[in-house]
C-alpha cells in the first residue's frame, strides 16, 4: 500500500531562475548538493541554511498558502518517515511554474535511508521539468531543470542499510541464542527502527509486532502498541491502529489509573487519542473523531511522527462544528480549559468555532472558504474537507431556522452569503433527508415550519407504549405457562448425530432443569 503523501504544488514563476540569477542557480545544482552530517538536528539542517542557498530558495505561493512557511511547518513539527511524506511534490498542480527542486530534493529524505522515496522524488520533479519545457507558452531561456540525480549517495546510503541490516540481524540471533527476553525485545524494536527509516513499513510492522511476545512488563507492551499504531497509521491500516489502540489503554498502567495520572501516562493517553482520532477520522466517525482530539492533554501533546498541536486543533475544531449541537459545543469546546490552549495555536479555527456559536454565520462560512485551500493540501484532512464543509453549513441552516416559525429566505440567503435560489436547493435537500421539518413557499419566498400537535404527539407516544408493554406482559403470562406445564418441542434428530436423547430422556432433562 503507497504511503500516505500531503502534495504542496512545490513550484515558482519561472522568471525567477532566469537570467543570471537562473545561470548561478544551474551552476550550483551541476555542482551537486553539499556534504550533508545524517546526525544533523532539524535546525541544523533547515534554520540554518548554507551560504548561497537563499538565492536557490523562492517560495511560491497558491492563494494564501505560503509554502515557505508550510515547508517550515513540516520541517519543525514533524519528523521520522511522516516528514518526507509530507513534502511531496505534484507536477500536475501547475506545468506552467518551475519546480522548486533544491529544497524537496536536498533534504528530508537525504537524512534517512529511504532511497526509494528519494528516488521517487526525483523522478517527478523531472517529469515536472519535463512538461514545463514542453509547454506552448514556455520560456526558452528559463532554464529550468532538476538538480541531477546523487547515484554516489544512492549507492552509498544502499550499503549503509544492507551492512547495517546485517548487523541488527546478526545481534537479534545472538539474542535468541542467550534466551533474554529484554535483550531480544529490543532487537526487534531495533530492527523495526532500521526498515522504517528504510521505508520498508511492512517488513518494519512485522519487528514491531514480533515483540509482542517478548514483553515482561506494561512499559513496554504500551511501547510495542505505539511502534505498531505509528506503523500502521503510515499503512493506513487503521483498523489495526485502533485495535492496538485498545491494548493499550487495556494495560494497567493506564486502566487503573482513572485519578490523577503523571505526566508519562498523560502524554501516552494523549498519543493513543490522537491516533484514534486519526483513525475515526479516516473512517469518515467524525464525531468520534472530535471527542478523541478533545481529550488530548495540550501539555503532552509530543507526537510529531504523526501529527502536530496544531494538527489537533483544526481536526478537533471542524469535526466538532460539524457534528456538535450548541450545548456539545459550548461544553466540550468553548468551555473547555484544555482545547482552549489548542485553539491558540490556530487563531482562525478559534474564531470559526466563535462565530459558529454566536450564530454569525456569514462571516463563519467566509473564514471557512478563506481555509479550505490549505485544508485540502493536509494528508490526513484532505479527503473529508468536503465532507465537513457541508455539514458544518447544514448545520448553520439547521440551527438558524430552529426558532422560528417560519422565515423570510431572502433574508436568510443575505445571512448565509448565497442566492436565494441556491438556499432553495440546500432547503429543499434538507427537507428531503429529513433534517428540517418544513415547507417551502416558493412563490413568496418563505420557509414555514410544519404545524406539529405536541398535545397529540405525546398521545400517541403513550398508546404506542402501553400496547409495547402490554404485549411483553401477555409473552412473559405465556413462557411462564409452558414452564409449568413442562411444555417443550423436540427437534427432529439430525442424520448421524451421536447421543440423540430419547424421549424419556429429554423429559427428564427438561424437568431438572426446571
Amino acid at each position: 500500500m503507497p504511503l500516505p503523501v500531503q502534495v504542496f504544488n512545490l513550484q515558482q514563476p519561472a522568471s525567477s531562475v532566469s537570467g543570471s540569477g537562473g545561470a548561478e542557480s544551474q551552476e550550483r545544482m551541476r555542482a551537486g548538493p553539499a556534504p550533508r552530517a545524517a546526525a544533523s538536528s532539524v535546525a541544523d539542517v533547515h534554520c540554518a541554511a548554507p551560504s548561497g542557498r537563499s538565492e536557490l530558495f523562492q517560495p511560491g505561493t497558491a492563494g494564501d498558502f505560503s509554502l515557505s512557511a508550510s515547508l517550515s511547518a513540516c520541517t519543525l513539527l514533524y519528523e521520522g518517515a511522516v516528514e518526507p511524506m509530507q513534502i511531496d511534490v505534484d507536477p500536475q498542480e501547475d506545468p506552467q511554474n518551475a519546480p522548486d527542486v533544491n529544497y524537496v530534493v536536498e533534504n528530508p529524505t537525504l537524512r534517512t535511508f529511504n532511497v526509494d522515496m528519494y528516488e521517487e522524488i526525483h523522478r517527478k520533479l523531472s517529469e515536472a521539468a519535463r512538461e514545463l519545457q514542453n509547454a506552448p507558452d514556455a520560456i526558452p531561456e528559463s532554464g529550468v531543470e532538476p538538480p541531477p540525480l546523487d547515484t554516489a549517495w544512492v549507492e552509498a546510503t544502499r550499503k549503509k542499510a544492507l551492512l547495517k541490516l546485517e548487523k541488527l540481524d546478526t545481534d537479534l540471533k545472538n539474542y535468541k541464542g542467550n534466551s533474554i527476553k529484554e535483550s531480544i525485545r529490543r532487537g526487534h524494536d531495533d530492527l523495526g527502527d532500521h526498515y522504517l527509516d528504510c521505508g520498508d513499513l511492512s517488513n518494519a510492522l512485522k519487528c514491531y509486532s514480533r515483540a509482542r511476545d517478548y514483553c515482561t512488563s506494561a512499559k513496554h507492551v504500551i511501547n510495542m502498541c505505539l511502534n505498531v499504531i505509528k506503523v500502521s497509521v503510515y499503512l493506513q491500516n487503521w483498523s489495526h491502529v485502533l485495535s492496538y489502540v485498545s491494548k493499550a489503554e487495556s494495560t494497567p498502567e493506564i486502566a487503573e489509573q482513572r485519578g490523577e495520572r503523571d505526566t508519562q501516562t498523560q502524554a501516552i493517553l494523549t498519543k493513543l487519542k490522537c491516533a484514534a482520532g486519526l483513525a475515526e477520522l479516516a473512517a469518515r466517525k467524525y464525531k468520534q473523531a472530535a471527542k478523541c482530539f478533545l481529550l488530548a492533554s495540550f501539555d503532552h501533546c509530543d507526537f510529531p511522527e504523526l501529527l502536530s498541536p496544531s494538527n489537533v486543533a483544526v481536526y478537533g475544531g471542524l469535526c466538532a462544528l460539524a457534528t456538535f449541537d450548541r450545548q456539545e459545543l459550548q461544553r466540550n469546546v468553548i468551555s473547555s480549559s484544555s482545547f482552549k490552549l489548542f485553539l491558540e495555536l490556530e487563531p482562525q479555527v478559534r474564531d470559526i468555532i466563535f462565530k459558529f456559536y454566536e450564530s454569525k454565520y456569514a462571516s463563519c462560512l467566509k473564514m471557512l472558504d478563506e481555509m479550505k485551500d490549505n485544508l485540502l493540501l493536509d494528508m490526513y484532512l484532505a479527503p473529508h474537507v468536503r465532507t465537513l464543509y457541508t455539514q458544518i453549513r447544514n448545520r448553520a441552516l439547521i440551527q438558524y431556522f430552529s426558532p422560528y416559525v417560519s422565515a423570510d429566505m431572502r433574508k436568510m440567503a443575505t445571512a448565509f452569503n448565497t442566492t436565494v435560489a441556491a438556499l432553495e436547493d440546500e432547503l429543499t435537500q434538507l427537507i428531503l433527508e429529513g433534517l428540517i421539518n418544513a415547507r417551502i413557499d416558493s412563490h413568496s419566498k418563505i420557509l414555514y415550519a410544519r404545524d406539529v400537535d405536541q398535545r397529540s404527539t405525546t398521545f400517541e407516544k403513550s398508546l404506542l407504549m402501553g400496547k409495547e408493554f402490554q404485549r411483553r406482559a401477555k409473552a412473559m403470562i405465556l413462557r411462564a405457562a409452558v414452564l409449568r406445564n413442562q411444555i417443550h418441542v423436540k427437534s427432529p434428530p439430525r442424520e448421524g448425530s451421536q447421543g440423540e436423547l430419547t424421549p424419556a430422556n429429554s423429559q427428564s432433562r427438561m424437568s431438572t432443569n426446571m
